[in-house]
């Protein structure tokens, strides 16, 4: 276990203590979305950067739109066949 000190306004450190974010608990959970947004942030940009390299044209807002309706019927097709 490692102990860390941080600075912080007065102001945001009493909102943490209010909604009970100063916990070593909230403070891990916290730290560990944060790690988790970033790793995918990095796969995202890291796909975005191949997909124009490889010269695939951007979908548009519909395109988007209508491939992820597809996946959400496909996944509530395959959760009701599996009861």
């Amino acid at each position: 276990m490692t102990t860390i000190q941080i600075d912080l306004p007065d102001a945001t450190v009493q909102a943490a203590r209010d909604a009970g974010l100063l916990t070593t608990q909230a403070l891990e959970r916290l730290l560990n979305e944060a790690i988790r947004r970033q790793q995918a942030a990095d796969a995202l940009l890291s796909i975005a950067d191949r997909v124009a390299a490889a010269g695939i044209p951007p979908m548009s807002m519909e395109e988007i739109n209508a491939e992820v309706k597809a996946t959400r019927a496909e996944r509530r097709q395959r959760a009701a066949g599996s009861h």
